[in-house]
């Protein structure tokens, strides 16, 4: 568990498979990650049951859920690949834009640091300003865009605006990030 006092990160269980359910049927979280479409019940369980603890049993993935304190309801998930060393992320709906998954972000990389990692990666599909600002607003510094690591749904590897962040690095904002990657009010 890494926790903060705002937000406590746990490793997703069975009682957590009807949030992620809800939460994966959002179409901005369809249109900038990787789940299924349509996102079924048994793809939740599947996450859970398989990917989450096949992650953790290898040590090649490690994933955790997002809660606030007081409360066992998963508001998002983060995990981090440890073949590239690059972050994933969602948050639900409802916990968009109040800077729960910037906190998520920088409790896992402080956790990768600690554990001997010397950078982490994050990338996001070009035209999604809510992860390219957590990674911003954590500390990443804009490295360029081009294909992503991981594959779309379709196996393709789509155009992704990427940041690193390293150990040494602080986690102040850096410049040099492109104006189209920054969310308009």
């Amino acid at each position: 568990m890494l926790e903060s006092k705002r937000l406590r990160l746990e490793v997703p269980r069975t009682a957590d498979v009807g949030a992620i359910f809800d939460a994966c049927q959002d179409e901005q979280l369809q249109e900038y990650t990787t789940v299924p479409v349509p996102y079924t019940f048994r793809d939740a369980q599947f996450f859970v049951s398989q990917v989450v603890e096949r992650g953790w049993t290898t040590g090649r993935e490690y994933t955790w859920g997002l809660r606030e304190p007081g409360s066992s309801l998963l508001v998002g998930m983060i995990s981090i690949r440890l073949l590239h060393r690059d972050v994933g992320f969602w948050s639900a709906a409802e916990a968009r834009g109040r800077g729960l998954m910037t906190e998520a972000l920088r409790l896992v990389s402080d956790w990768a640091f600690d554990e001997g990692l010397p950078d982490i990666r994050w990338e996001g599909y070009v035209g999604n300003t809510g992860s390219a600002g957590v990674a911003r607003r954590s500390g990443f510094r804009y490295t360029g865009t081009g294909p992503g690591l991981q594959p779309d749904r379709g196996g393709r590897h789509p155009e992704c605006w990427k940041g690193i962040l390293s150990a040494t690095d602080d986690t102040t904002e850096k410049p040099g990030w492109p104006a189209e990657s920054v969310a308009r009010p």
